[in-house]
């Protein structure tokens, strides 16, 4: 089925995202999925089709909806090294707007949206990000555990890093089964913040599981941009696919 553009009304405004869903009249397990800083465009549309492909309803907000809606950048067809700097020159000070409080606050929102719709089928549902979006992920199933019954991260950025918000002081409001899957080249997530990681949800009982991927950098499942590595991409497909055939019905 194609997927279409629907509007989220939030506590301070409306975001634009895109919902992506199966063939059939449902109702199907609900995904809550969170883009990378690159925003709402093609390739992360993809991704949202071929995850509905699979039986769920998927919510892709652009989590950057107060600087406007998408596209918000003259993205080209293909990010390479080169065009990384000028491209963050713009991002950086809209993802540096963003605060804990509004992110779960719009949260909220999208969960809303999600049990809302007659395509949803009732009960808890599925949350995956992606860079940036992992660690709302996380911050989602630390703030409505009652809401969230998966979530995964990938090629995530400071998850546990020494702030005193850091998305892994959640772990211990967490109920879901989590999957985080690391680059081994990712200056964004270096090994004591994945150990930090490791420890916080071990401690706190969280069914997990974190994993590196050898040979990945940053960005790897993003096909549409120098990063991309297929056989980690298709790996972080099986995981995820099986993470919410286990925990979402």
């Amino acid at each position: 089925m194609p997927g279409k553009t629907v509007d989220v009304t939030t506590a301070d405004g409306v975001a634009d995202a895109y919902l992506a869903r199966p063939e059939g009249d449902g109702p199907f397990p609900a995904v809550l999925f969170y883009m990378d800083a690159f925003g709402l465009r093609p390739h992360l549309t993809a991704m949202a089709d071929r995850l509905a492909a699979s039986g769920y309803v998927v919510l892709v907000p652009n989590v950057f909806y107060r600087a406007g809606r998408t596209p918000l950048f003259d993205l080209p067809d293909f990010i390479d090294a080169d065009s990384r700097p000028a491209l963050f020159e713009k991002i950086m000070p809209i993802m540096q707007s963003l605060t804990p409080s509004g992110l779960m606050s719009d949260a909220s929102a999208y969960l809303r949206h999600l049990a809302d719709s007659p395509l949803t089928a009732d009960g808890p549902v599925g949350v995956t990000g992606y860079c940036m979006g992992a660690g709302i992920a996380l911050r989602t199933a630390g703030t409505y555990p009652d809401r969230v019954a998966a979530a995964a991260g990938f090629h995530a950025a400071n998850l546990a890093s020494e702030a005193p918000d850091s998305p892994h002081l959640l772990a211990g409001n967490v109920t879901a089964e989590l999957y985080f899957a690391h680059a081994d080249q990712d200056a964004a997530m270096p090994v004591e913040q994945i150990d930090r990681l490791e420890k916080a949800l071990t401690e706190a009982g969280v069914t997990h599981r974190c994993e590196v991927y050898e040979g990945a950098h940053h960005g790897y499942t993003q096909s549409d941009t120098s990063a991309y590595n297929e056989e980690a991409a298709e790996r972080h497909w099986a995981e995820l696919l099986a993470l919410f055939s286990r925990t979402l019905s």
